[in-house]
C-alpha cells in the first residue's frame, strides 16, 4: 500500500489507487475542500507537494489550473494514490469561511474520460 505524508498530520497506507483528495480526507482525517465534488472545476482541492509528485496530469487539470493562472499546486481530486507521496495539505475547510468541504468525491477521477499528458 502507498504511504501518504501529510505535512503537519502523520504518515498514513493508503488502498493502491484511491483518489488522493478521498484519502486526505479519509486516512489522514483532515478537513480537504473539493467545493466542485471532485471534477476539477473550483482548485479548492489544491494540494503542494513535498515528495512524490505525479509526472503526469489529466487534461482537465492542466486546463483548469492554466486558466486560473496557478502554478506549483495540484489539484488532488485529479490523482490517485499509486505510489508514495508527501504534501503540504493548502486548502482546508478550517479558515476558509466556506460552510462545508463539498460534496463527496466519487471513487473514480471526474470528468471522464481521463486523459494524461505531461505536466
Amino acid at each position: 500500500m502507498p504511504k501518504l505524508s501529510v505535512e503537519g498530520v502523520g504518515q498514513f497506507e493508503v488502498p493502491q489507487g484511491k483518489r488522493l483528495v478521498l484519502a486526505l480526507e479519509d486516512e489522514a482525517g483532515i478537513d480537504q475542500l473539493h467545493s466542485c465534488g471532485g471534477n476539477a472545476r473550483c482548485t479548492t482541492c489544491r494540494v503542494e507537494f513535498i515528495s512524490g509528485e505525479p509526472g503526469q496530469m489529466t487534461a482537465a487539470e492542466k486546463q483548469v489550473l492554466a486558466a486560473r493562472g496557478l502554478s506549483g499546486v495540484r489539484l488532488s481530486c485529479q490523482m490517485v494514490c499509486d505510489h508514495d507521496m508527501s504534501v503540504r495539505a493548502i486548502s482546508r475547510l478550517a479558515g476558509s469561511g466556506k460552510k462545508d468541504v463539498g460534496a463527496r468525491p466519487t471513487d473514480d477521477i471526474q470528468p471522464q474520460p481521463v486523459e494524461w499528458g505531461d505536466r
